[in-house]
């Protein structure tokens, strides 16, 4: 995922620094979970998604490079957090997104580079038209 001039990516409807550190921004949403239920410690967490405790804590701290889109799709969905954003910070684009990228990449690639710069309502608005099909 390339980053736009002003340094913010809009994904669905959120908009993302591209700046912002993945482990930090789990760390941050999982430590909020954390001080309401404690079943959303390190240790809990990691358990859930089926990775070592200290290989989750290395992610949060940005030892270690972010895990595969499967674990990061996991790790989302156990924040209760969007997969795509998590996917994004994380400098990744979901299979099936590459997929429908791959079908038509120079159509994708032209529409990308030219909705950069458009506000996020025209997005929402663009969006909203091609999924209920009034366009």
């Amino acid at each position: 995922m390339q980053k736009c001039l002003d340094g913010v990516v809009s994904i669905k409807y959120y908009t993302v620094p591209m700046n912002t550190d993945f482990g930090r921004y789990v760390r941050s949403k999982r430590e909020a979970l954390h001080e309401k239920r404690a079943e959303y410690s390190v240790r809990k967490v990691a358990g859930r998604l089926q990775i070592q405790p200290s290989y989750l804590s290395k992610v949060e701290r940005g030892e270690v490079a972010p895990p595969s889109e499967d674990t990061i799709v996991r790790l989302a969905r156990d924040l209760n957090e969007d997969p795509d954003v998590l996917l994004a910070l994380a400098g990744k684009v979901s299979k099936d997104l590459r997929s429908v990228i791959m079908k038509r990449p120079k159509l994708f690639a032209e529409l990308i580079r030219q909705l950069k710069d458009v506000p996020d309502h025209s997005i929402l608005r663009v969006v909203r038209e091609v999924r209920d099909g009034n366009w």
